[in-house]
């Protein structure tokens, strides 16, 4: 039995697992669906953006990847180590089959579970995620500023509680290579929408969150920059690929390569969508909607 801290719904706990222990979260009841975090990433914004798998009866399981809050990074370095990680994960919570699901730097690991661990891999999605090589986009100073120094960070945190809808139009624009009116069309749509609104914020206040990431966020893009093949051909989990194709974070060319790889994949290209199209865009209702429907019939 998995030895376990604090509860569920919401809650944060650790779970000891053969390969050591894995801070999650936990919310909802259902079949059990693996959300794997991006670069950065954490429990926390795994459970701002699965709440839609709670909400359509979904049982969410949001581990801290290696180097990332709950988790220390150890010696479960390689992209392999995380994906055998995540089958331990399941173990220990005596769970033989769960959907899953990755988000961008969260792909090389939830993609290499679905190939070491097929076994345990009902349904896989792959929402703007990393599925080969990955050289991070060039920053702007006032970027690097932000993001990776503690006057920075506590100036995001700061716009992210008062001035959340300049929040949401920064985090946005860096998302996406928008242009100045469907930008604005989005922020709207974000901004009167609590769940669409949340995720964004949450996704600030995770990057303004560097000194306690750092370790996590170094080590995946030294691990994404050694990337020689992923081997997507031997995916046996029925799989969907959603990208959106003016991300600038993760480039289309990764939902592309994905689709075309993994053997019968379904994919869905969400027009002029961001990083976070699943989560703000026209069409994200209906593509969150395409996701619980591809999970519901093999979990």
């Amino acid at each position: 039995m998995p030895a376990m801290e604090s509860g569920e719904n919401g809650a944060g706990e650790t779970v000891d697992t053969d390969l050591g222990p894995v801070g999650l979260v936990r919310a909802g009841s259902g079949p059990p669906v693996l959300m794997i975090h991006g670069t950065p990433g954490g429990t926390d914004s795994s459970l701002a953006m699965g709440r839609f798998l709670v909400a359509g009866g979904f049982h969410l399981i949001a581990p801290a990847r290696p180097g990332y809050p709950g988790t220390e990074l150890g010696e479960r370095q390689t992209i392999d180590d995380q994906a055998d990680l995540h089958a331990a994960l399941l173990d220990a919570l005596g769970i033989e089959r769960a959907a899953v699901i990755t988000w961008s730097g969260g792909g090389p690991s939830g993609y290499r579970l679905a190939v070491r661990h097929p076994e345990k891999v009902s349904a896989l999605t792959g929402f703007a995620s990393v599925s080969k090589r990955y050289t991070p986009p060039d920053e702007s100073l006032d970027e690097r500023l932000i993001e990776n120094t503690s006057a920075g960070n506590w100036l995001l945190r700061m716009l992210a509680r008062h001035a959340p809808k300049s929040t949401v139009s920064s985090t946005l624009a860096a998302e996406g290579d928008l242009d100045r009116k469907e930008l604005k069309a989005l922020v709207e749509e974000a901004m009167s929408d609590e769940d669409e609104r949340n995720v964004v914020l949450t996704m600030a206040m995770v990057v303004a969150d560097h000194k306690n990431r750092v370790g996590g966020m170094e080590n995946d893009l030294a691990r994404f920059g050694e990337i020689e093949d992923l081997q997507l051909e031997r995916i046996t989990a029925p799989s969907l690929i959603i990208h959106g194709t003016a991300d600038i974070d993760v480039t289309p060319d990764h939902g592309d390569h994905a689709a075309a790889t993994i053997p019968g994949a379904d994919f869905l290209a969400m027009d002029r969508g961001t990083h976070l199209s699943l989560f703000v865009h026209p069409e994200a209702g209906a593509a969150r909607q395409r996701v619980l429907d591809h999970f519901r019939p093999v979990t």
